[in-house]
């Protein structure tokens, strides 16, 4: 996940599908058999809440989590309602081990179910070197990371209901690992020739997990040919929007009237979310709006959006003031209610706080986007949960579900901050 960048306010309803409405119902277990569900009924229905998921539990990702905890966090998701996952890459271990978790659970209760977007990831030719040339592929490590990916949803065509080609390799901020949206468009129609030749299932579903700024949502510059033959060759679009990182990179949006300053800190909270909501609404509308320009017809689910809980730089108290599990609860609440009404599938993330992501800056905000901690405490977000139960005799790491700061919601309150005044946020 990166920085999300635009402008913002507005609504579109766009052909799209869903994300769930309530832990109940998410809960309720769909009439078809696990292996008779394809990625159009998972995508429309709202049983299937959905989250980006990575389980790893240390400070780097040379150490990869073993089957047991990954089955240790699929029943934790499972208990809130969670049935399908968004994974970034398969190289690693995690997402064989995950597959393979998924399959021991299933096999242990037939009940259980638990679906994946499998993340191929892709990089441009030395991509995190000193000079990436985004006019080339990593061919070699491409086509690697395309035939793993097709080899798990051979043997795993009971869980694996979506590849996605790339997470954020197109967006131009990405500066590290770019490419262009011909590379793309190369992966997706090998998969999807894949498809017509009747190597992969026909219903497995394919895409791009992208900036909304990729997608068309953004300036001219993305505006290219192989854009259009893309969204034409997806079977949806996998649209990233990130209110929080603009909370710095473009506040326009963010913070309290004058007017509002006058209320109740909680009222301003309120309306400063509101209007961070709105924000994500107008990206997702721009996207729409390019897209049915074109006179294409395809949904558009929400791949990535997400609020850290904590930040020591941009988004914290020295800062834009957005980052607390206040705020972060407000936002998780807002974008289901809104996804959820509007038929929109929503990847959140994600599930659970990854210190390896800026593992030489503990407080950077990259390590605090889950809805757990890394040791399985559950942020604010989920304290209804806690209380209702749902996690009980489940845990992580051997240590039951708690809340964290034990619990006390009006230190919880006391300890988040008012966002600035709209009228002295800085330009950026």
């Amino acid at each position: 996940m990166m920085l999300s960048i635009l402008l913002g306010v507005a609504v579109v309803i766009f052909l799209a599908i869903g994300c769930s409405p309530s832990a109940e119902k998410a809960t309720a277990t769909p009439t078809e058999k696990p292996n008779e569900v394809t990625a159009a009924d998972i995508l429309g229905d709202p049983a299937y809440r959905a989250i980006s998921y990575g389980g790893y539990r240390a400070n780097s990702r040379e150490v990869q989590p073993t089957i047991a905890q990954l089955k240790e966090d699929m029943l934790l998701l499972q208990a809130m309602g969670i049935k399908v996952l968004r994974t970034y890459n398969t190289h690693l271990a995690q997402a064989s081990n995950l597959l393979a978790a998924i399959r021991e659970l299933k096999s242990e209760d037939p009940g259980f179910e638990m679906y994946v977007m499998l993340g191929a990831w892709i990089n441009c030719k030395g991509a995190f070197t000193a000079n990436p040339d985004h006019s080339a592929e990593d061919a070699e490590a491409n086509a690697a990371e395309i035939a793993r990916a097709v080899e798990m949803a051979k043997a795993y065509p009971d869980i694996v209901k979506v590849i996605a080609v790339g997470n954020e390799a197109m967006v131009k901020w990405a500066a590290s690992y770019f490419v262009q949206p011909g590379v793309i468009l190369k992966w997706v129609n090998h998969l999807q020739g894949l498809k017509a030749n009747g190597e992969l299932p026909e219903s497995l579903w394919i895409t791009s997990s992208d900036n909304f700024a990729s997608w068309g949502g953004g300036g001219a510059e993305y505006h290219v040919e192989d854009l259009e033959q893309l969204l034409r060759a997806v079977d949806f679009v996998s649209l990233h929007t990130y209110p929080m990182h603009d909370t710095h990179y473009n506040p326009d949006f963010w913070g309290v009237t004058e007017a509002e300053a006058e209320q109740p800190k909680a009222e301003q909270i309120e309306a400063a979310m509101e209007r961070a909501l709105e924000y994500a609404q107008q990206q997702y509308a721009q996207t729409a709006a390019y897209i049915s320009g074109l006179g294409i017809e395809k949904p558009i689910h929400i791949g990535e959006t997400g609020w850290a809980t904590a930040s020591n730089s941009f988004y914290g108290p020295g800062g834009s003031k957005a980052t607390d599990e206040y705020k972060s609860a407000i936002y998780h609440k807002r974008m289901r209610e809104w996804t959820d009404e509007d038929g929109i599938s929503c990847f959140y993330f994600e599930a659970f706080d990854e210190n390896w992501k800026d593992a030489g800056n503990p407080g950077g905000s990259e390590n605090h986007f889950g809805l757990f901690t890394i040791d399985g405490k559950a942020k604010y977000a989920l304290w209804d949960m806690v209380d209702a139960g749902v996690f009980k005799g489940l845990g992580r790491g051997g240590q039951p579900v708690t809340k964290t700061m034990d619990g006390d919601e009006a230190a919880l309150l006391e300890s988040v901050e008012v966002p600035p005044l709209m009228e002295e946020a800085p330009a950026h």
